[in-house]
């Protein structure tokens, strides 16, 4: 049974998400659908980007994935159709797919131009229900790729610009904070395999985090080895290392949030 999953900065208030399902359900009745989230930051295509690229590896091949944060819909910008690791992205050509260019070197990439596999009529500001939704319909049913429009490189997408950590020649590394979940956990743009000059991630370790007015000592394994309401830094289940406070909320408590900058010293 196909899986078509969705990520968008709709919400949950509105009807917006809902509508997309029905119009998917009304091409392919048998597909599964699964919400990844609907609470990207209004958007927030940085967000966005970190959120897609973490998730989709938990799914089988074959899935297509939606991703809706779409500040430019109606403008000139493009839609995208991504074939990568035997899975299909759908977004719009804004920079939301960067992470995943760089994933793998055997990608299919098309411009969406078919109308044929668009819905009957489309919105000038509903891109994700009248083109995206479809376009995922379709591709569960297995249509090819290139069916759907014009093959380019991912060198001619929209890609974001320094998003990536920075390493200095003495070894810090300059993050960024790209979310902050229900907990109040800071996520960071660093990925643990920079930190792979530290043998182990214990609280004694040689690692100083500096975060705000902020400094925390060593890369903690659980929430749990500091005291309650104290400040850690640890590897996340996304695999970046997030800022937390135990069984607190660490945004709130450090007065820190999206955009802050985060730096390691070895």
């Amino acid at each position: 049974m196909p899986i078509i999953t969705l990520l968008t900065d709709f919400g949950y208030r509105d009807e917006y998400v809902g509508l997309m399902k029905g119009v998917i359900l009304s091409i392919n009745p048998t597909v599964t659908l699964v919400d990844i989230t609907h609470a990207i930051d209004s958007q927030d295509i940085l967000q966005a980007a970190y959120a897609i690229h973490s998730a989709y590896r938990y799914f089988p091949a074959g899935s297509v994935h939606l991703i809706v944060v779409d500040p430019g819909v109606g403008t000139g910008r493009s839609l995208l159709a991504l074939e990568m690791k035997k899975q299909f992205f759908v977004a719009p050509d804004n920079g939301v797919l960067t992470l995943l260019f760089g994933e793998h070197d055997e990608t299919r990439l098309v411009r969406l131009s078919n109308a044929d596999y668009f819905w009957e009529t489309v919105s000038r500001t509903f891109h994700g229900r009248d083109i995206i939704a479809p376009v995922g319909a379709h591709l569960s049913q297995g249509t090819d790729l290139y069916q759907l429009g014009d093959a380019i490189s991912p060198a001619e997408a929209v890609r974001l610009k320094d998003i990536e950590p920075q390493r200095a020649d003495t070894g810090e590394i300059t993050g960024t904070i790209v979310s902050v979940d229900h907990f109040g956990n800071l996520i960071s743009n660093i990925h643990h395999q920079m930190l792979t000059q530290i043998e182990q991630f214990t609280a004694d370790n040689r690692v100083i985090i500096r975060i705000g007015s902020h400094v925390i000592p060593g890369i903690c394994r659980t929430y749990a080895d500091v005291p309650p309401n104290k400040a850690l830094g640890l590897i996340g289940s996304r695999g970046y290392l997030e800022i937390a406070v135990n069984k607190g909320n660490a945004a709130r408590r450090l007065n820190v949030g999206k955009g802050d900058t985060v730096q390691v010293k070895i």
